[in-house]
């Protein structure tokens, strides 16, 4: 019996793609990082053409009822793929789709997951309450960047907008079937509108981009709001964690600590070059250095880093 239930876990710990699916979508391959939570680990790469704009992970959850997906992909392409991979796994509607935060490379799948939920019609789509605001102050930029860059035209109708949000520093359960997610909205960290996804049943913690894991973290929020949440997660029981990009974890707390010593130095030394007198141009020369040897997309994202800590702490008293 021992024997039996390993191989089954093999089996389902790597789905290979099946590019018959219905539809001819090939299927993005997905981890079991839990019994019924399923991961799609993107490429630890910027949002480009090359990836397809496949760089975030992508969960789901199945129930005994139905299933929920934990952000789309960055393409609308990737999102189809997505859902290739749920009706892969199970024939259960898609009754959910929550989004953590409003960054592309989360949220651009959206639109692939309409009559996926029961009797064919759409899923609720969650989010943070913020998440509508945050999202159309991005839309031109995305629109813009996917045309320059992906050579393609996006229209209003390829953002998907929360159907129900989960208020600031509030929670909300939901119901799968013999399994129950917990949502939980945070104050501002990563973002202004951070939403994390405990399931129960497994004690698993779906952080979105509140963790990265080998990719740098990248402070589009405010540093010290994220110290601060990262503060209250290390107490949450926890026992698989994953993140918004890298493998997920069974080392919880321990899985934070590299990103916290990240975010720290970034907070330390900031603070240090605007008393001495830095410009920012001069801070985003030399804080934090050495804090990046352990990350990679550090010029993609460190420089940025230290400009968006500069002005958050510029005028702290």
């Amino acid at each position: 019996m021992a024997s039996c239930r390993w191989l089954w876990r093999l089996a389902a710990l790597w789905l290979a793609p099946w590019a018959a699916w219905a539809g001819g979508v090939e299927p993005l391959p997905v981890v079991q990082a839990a019994r019924g939570v399923y991961v799609h680990h993107g490429a630890q790469e910027d949002w480009l053409p090359s990836n397809g704009g496949d760089v975030a992970n992508l969960s789901f959850v199945v129930g005994e009822r139905c299933v929920a997906v934990i952000d789309t992909g960055g393409s609308v392409e990737v999102g189809q793929r997505l859902r290739a991979s749920v009706a892969q796994v199970t024939a259960l509607p898609v009754c959910y789709v929550i989004h953590t935060h409003a960054h592309n490379d989360h949220v651009l799948g959206g639109s692939a997951f309409g009559s996926a939920g029961p009797a064919g019609r759409d899923p609720v789509y969650l989010a943070h309450a913020r998440f509508a605001p945050a999202l159309q102050a991005r839309e031109r930029y995305i629109t813009q960047a996917v045309e320059r860059d992906f050579k393609r035209s996006l229209d209003h109708g390829a953002f998907v907008y929360p159907s129900r949000t989960v208020a600031a520093s509030a929670g909300l359960d939901l119901d799968l079937g013999g399994r129950r997610l917990e949502l939980r909205a945070w104050p501002t960290a990563h973002t202004d509108n951070d939403l994390t996804v405990y399931d129960a049943l497994t004690k698993t913690l779906l952080l979105g981009d509140l963790l990265f894991v080998g990719h740098l973290p990248v402070v589009d929020g405010r540093l010290r709001g994220w110290l601060a949440v990262m503060a209250d997660l290390r107490r949450l029981d926890v026992a698989v964690a994953v993140p918004g990009h890298g493998p997920p974890s069974a080392d919880w707390p321990g899985v934070l600590d590299a990103q916290q010593r990240y975010l720290e130095a970034l907070l330390r030394e900031t603070r240090a070059a605007i008393k001495s007198r830095m410009t920012i141009q001069e801070a985003v020369e030399t804080v934090g250095r050495g804090a990046t040897a352990s990350w990679v997309l550090v010029d993609e994202f460190h420089k940025r880093n230290v400009t968006a800590a500069y002005a958050e702490l510029e005028w702290e008293e």
